[in-house]
């Protein structure tokens, strides 16, 4: 079958009202929040390691991994109560709950203090993506989805932008003002510059309660009904994925299932030991389960396999229309191969820029993140008109402008990080950034396509599986173990996630072919699976 044959209807009359366009705009502001917590990181980087002793492996541990696994991990059962409570509730808690920790991160002293903080960040956040990816598709019809999420995800860059020129700014006024700490608590910089993006986050909250509710599904005419126990499935999905209860689950499903599971944990820490062995494991700190970068992750996707053969067992339609389907798997880990990349160079782009030029952190934060912040908004924005404009032409059109968005960085990245001239790091990290970022629209739409309106919560987590595991988990921490061995510097570290691209241009050119007949069979492949039809 043809693209040409296998165009979706996309209905091109559909009013959006103007609340919709409203909410939109607080979600954005709540992501832009939410990435200003998470990528201050970034321009604090060198602080902490001086600081605290810790190697450019740990830093990126720290900013990858630990909080990767756990925003990873409870975006599973989040996603669900996504599917199936109040979700403007439920990111309202998490909103508050990752502000809280952030401005914890600030008091930390150790490293195993500063982890367990992010960590705390990381689950607060897993509230947001999975609520607010639901609650556009509940707001905006399908032909504008892919351009109302990029609108969304341009909070990741402005976020981002903003995270390096408030945490720049901070850090030098307050490191002038008390050079040994503040004489009250000893706060160092980077420790007051946490806690100065925390505390807004607690004041966001109330406005982000006042949101309305939208009805799942009417916009598409396949109303859902609201879930009269919606906790249940939220502490059945909670279980899945704690190892421990992860045993009984399985047993539940008879001696079989037990014994694989079985078998797939003790591969994958017999997998972690050697990893262990051969590569290090990063910091060993007095919390070691939780400091050891392929422990952590060797669990987070034992995790993932526990919950998604419970899910093939409890919820079969929505495990074949996600990890049943190659076309969705395709897609998701074809951008993953994007997020690592683009995890490494967003996060490591303030150290290696600071190392290597000679200029003061607010300068560093001003420039590099306005720039950063200016290129993702751009390119997330144009990349999502231009994905929305090539689905209403042919199915596959917004999977082509994820290869864009995974190929099109390389040769800008390669003179970024090599370059002598200041002024031409800024001008290339513009370009890279918004090339990179014009597949983020186009993705998540893509994702969310491909399933029913009562499965978009679990889609979306599935669908930040592939960004977190692969893209952040692995990327960030990659760049920064090459980076500290024998002092080989940022500049390798960095590009060496360049080896990924092969592995992204072979997903997505599979997903090219796979995708146009997923799109145009999502309700017969779903009720063949055991979907109830409609009103049935």
């Amino acid at each position: 079958m043809s693209d040409t044959e296998s165009q979706p209807a996309v209905d091109t009359d559909q009013p959006v009202p103007t609340y919709s366009w409203y909410a939109l705009s607080v979600l954005v502001v709540v992501y832009v929040l939410n990435f200003i917590d998470r990528q201050i990181l970034s321009i604090l980087a060198n602080d902490i390691k001086a600081d605290l002793g810790v190697d450019d492996a740990y830093l990126g541990f720290l900013y990858g991994t630990a909080f990767a696994i756990f925003y990873a991990l409870f975006g599973i059962p989040l996603g669900k109560l996504a599917d199936s409570w109040k979700r403007v509730r439920l990111m309202t808690i998490g909103l508050a709950l990752w502000s809280a920790m952030t401005a914890v991160s600030g008091f930390a002293r150790d490293a195993a203090t500063l982890t367990v903080a992010r960590i705390g960040v990381g689950v607060g956040e897993a509230t947001a993506s999975p609520s607010a990816y639901s609650l556009i598709s509940d707001w905006f019809p399908a032909r504008l989805r892919a351009t109302a999420l990029a609108i969304y995800s341009s909070g990741i860059y402005i976020g981002g932008g903003i995270s390096l020129a408030i945490g720049g700014l901070v850090v030098d006024r307050w490191n002038a003002a008390f050079p040994q700490g503040d004489p009250v608590l000893g706060l160092a910089g980077w420790q007051a510059a946490f806690i100065a993006v925390g505390v807004p986050g607690l004041l966001l909250a109330i406005w982000v309660v006042t949101l309305r509710e939208p009805v799942r599904g009417a916009i598409d005419g396949l109303e859902t009904p609201e879930d009269p126990h919606p906790f249940k499935g939220f502490v059945r999905e909670l279980y899945t994925v704690i190892p421990g209860f992860t045993f009984f689950g399985a047993a539940a499903r008879g001696g079989k299932a037990l014994a694989i599971n079985i078998a797939v944990f003790i591969g994958a820490l017999a997998v972690a030991y050697g990893l262990t062995n051969i590569l290090g494991s990063g910091p060993g700190f007095i919390f070691a389960p939780i400091t050891d970068q392929w422990l952590l992750l060797a669990i987070g996707y034992y995790a993932v396999f526990c919950w998604a053969s419970a899910l093939r067992e409890r919820d079969y339609p929505t495990f074949a229309l996600t990890w049943g389907s190659p076309a969705f798997l395709c897609t998701i880990l074809g951008y993953g191969t994007v997020a690592f990349m683009a995890y490494a160079a967003s996060y490591w782009g303030a150290p290696y820029a600071e190392r290597t030029f000679d200029v003061s952190k607010a300068e560093l934060g001003f420039w590099l993140g306005g720039g950063g912040a200016a290129g993702g908004f751009l390119g997330v924005i144009l990349g999502g008109r231009m994905a929305d404009a090539l689905f209403t032409r042919f199915s596959s059109g917004r999977i082509w402008v994820i290869l864009f968005g995974l190929v099109s960085p390389i040769p800008f990245a390669l003179v970024q990080y090599t370059t002598d001239s200041f002024t031409l790091f800024l001008i290339l990290n513009v370009i890279t950034s918004a090339l990179a970022a014009s597949a983020l629209g186009a993705a998540a739409a893509s994702s969310q396509a491909l399933v029913l309106p009562r499965m978009r919560g679990t889609a979306t987590a599935t669908f930040f599986l592939a960004t977190t595991l692969v893209g952040l988990a692995l990327g960030p921490y990659t760049a920064g173990y090459v980076s500290a061995q024998d002092d080989a510097g940022l500049s390798v570290g960095v590009l060496s996630t360049l080896w990924i691209t092969p592995v992204g241009l072979l997903l997505l050119i599979t997903a090219i072919r796979l995708v146009p007949r997923a799109n145009a069979t999502v309700l017969e492949r779903a009720q063949a699976a055991g979907e109830p039809k409609p009103g049935g």
